[in-house]
């Protein structure tokens, strides 16, 4: 049985305000999964949505199994807003599957919150999802067989139906499981709650992250599925390996070893934007927290764009540990001179226009004491759209910087990705459009360099090929519809890659 809780509830079309969008490509969700017998399963698992609350601030959701029976609670808003104490007393049982949501298929509405719980003769289970199918037409076609009742607008819900039809076919849940996942083409990490335990699954390129632990002692079978590794440390569960790219693992509670199956292979090609930003500074990939990968980065940019200048500043938060890199291998100076309002997140509430041309301020305030009468580096982890990179460069001027010089610790972002993060059309992106020289003069900064594709795969200390590197070459490991590239790509513009 599903029970919904919460006022589940939507902003009519006419209510809405247009959202002024970041300058930085915006998150990917977070999913969390937690099996343990006799322990309080939904506040273990709002703690670790809570650590991945920045991966989506949009809605947030926990479906809980108990006896048979499945509770969902979810609505819009940040974890601690969707969920208080009295809401988890409510939510007892043993598995518990949770996400948070950044929108990149489907408006921002309370449907399209997840987790996707469906009914089948099996029972019921829930799946949450982070990722992107690039054939969704194709799936909904496959899955709309008259019966199927859509209720959402995300590629989520149709790996659900999918998975619903398997099993009403009369597959086991791990059958039914891998006979759905050869139907979707795209990035997924998926947390899947049955009545036959927990699922946790990779796309066969491992796009986007997704790791397993233990809670408690190493024989208690009490496992967690976490995006990241932060979200096992919150509630004190201690790593034991990643979900590999194009692996089912399934884990029953009490069971010491999960069952792991390789249903896919294809080439690693992990989102190295994960490794840029995307991703908390403490969670760790490859043997390390990446706050180290984020500091050798930094030196390798203070390596490929030198620059004289008296103060070396990073853009809160993700600029930092590049900034500090860089001031150790360059010998400049660190210092913050920018604080950030670490309280504002995504809001329907707009300013005026008028508000909107000082609206860095709202989230970054330059120190003026720190920052006058000096020629200031600002690190930052990349520029999409240029539009807020260019308010800042204003607002470092008016707080005394002499000169400003803008080094970015990651290529330049020439290309919208599909598989789950939300970027703009080819053409609103502005190193597609403009040359560096162009840029620099409309963010007007005295110097602008980007690191290089090459510094930034070799300070990972993995293969080249380990990542997926769409959004900088266009390279793009899962092939596409001819519609779908269309959709977000302009036509080319000639010698762009060797320009920048």
């Amino acid at each position: 049985m599903q029970n919904h809780e919460g006022i589940l509830k939507a902003m009519l079309p006419a209510q809405r305000l247009e959202v002024e969008r970041p300058d930085r490509m915006e998150e990917a969700c977070g999913v969390f999964a937690v099996l343990a017998g006799e322990q309080p399963v939904a506040n273990l698992a709002y703690f670790g949505l809570y650590a991945l609350q920045h991966r989506g601030q949009e809605s947030a959701g926990i479906a809980v199994f108990n006896a048979g029976n499945v509770r969902l609670h979810k609505d819009m808003g940040l974890v601690s807003q969707v969920f208080d104490q009295d809401v988890l007393a409510r939510m007892p049982g043993d598995l518990a599957i949770g996400h948070n949501r950044y929108s990149t298929t489907g408006s921002s509405r309370v449907c399209n919150a997840q987790p996707v719980v469906l009914m089948t003769r099996l029972g019921a289970f829930a799946l949450a999802h982070n990722g992107n199918l690039v054939n969704v037409a194709e799936l909904r076609q496959l899955v709309d067989d008259g019966q199927a009742e859509f209720t959402s607008t995300t590629d989520s819900e149709l790996i659900a139906f999918a998975l619903q039809q398997a099993v009403d076919r009369g597959l086991d849940w791990p059958e039914a499981i891998r006979a759905a996942l050869e139907l979707c083409k795209g990035a997924f990490s998926l947390v899947i709650g049955t009545p036959d335990g927990l699922f946790a699954v990779r796309d066969g390129h491992g796009i986007r992250p997704l790791v397993f632990g233990q809670l408690g002692e190493p024989d208690s079978g009490h496992w967690v599925v976490s995006s990241e590794t932060c979200g096992l440390e919150i509630i004190g569960a201690s790593y034991t390996d990643d979900v590999q790219p194009g692996e089912l693992v399934h884990f029953q509670l009490g069971v010491d070893e999960p069952s792991r199956v390789q249903w896919s292979d294809e080439p690693n090609r992990l989102c190295v934007f994960e490794m840029i930003y995307f991703a908390r500074p403490d969670s760790r990939f490859f043997g390390e927290s990446l706050y180290s990968y984020r500091q050798r980065i930094g030196q390798t940019l203070a390596r490929e764009s030198a620059v004289d200048a008296d103060l070396v500043i990073g853009v809160p938060d993700s600029g930092i540990p590049a900034a500090i890199g860089f001031s150790q291998v360059s010998g400049i100076p660190y210092a913050d001179g920018l604080i950030k309002n670490r309280y504002v997140g995504r809001t329907f509430i707009q300013p005026t226009q008028a508000m909107r041309e000082a609206g860095i301020r709202v989230k970054l305030n330059p120190l003026p004491d720190v920052l006058s009468g000096k020629r200031i580096v600002v690190i930052d982890d990349s520029i999409v759209r240029g539009t807020t990179s260019r308010k800042l460069v204003v607002a470092l001027r008016e707080a005394g910087a002499t000169e400003v010089h803008m080094r970015i610790s990651s290529p330049p972002v020439t290309h919208p990705c599909f598989y789950g993060i939300d970027t703009d059309t080819q053409d609103q992106l502005i190193a597609a459009q403009l040359t560096l020289e162009e840029i620099e003069a409309q963010l007007k900064v005295d110097s602008l360099a980007y690191l290089t594709k090459e510094g930034m795969v070799e300070a990972a200390r993995a293969e080249s090929g380990h990542f997926c590197t769409a959004c900088f070459d266009g390279q793009y490991p899962i092939a596409m519809d001819q519609n779908l590239l269309a959709s977000k790509l302009m036509k080319e513009p000639a010698g762009i890659a060797g320009r920048l």
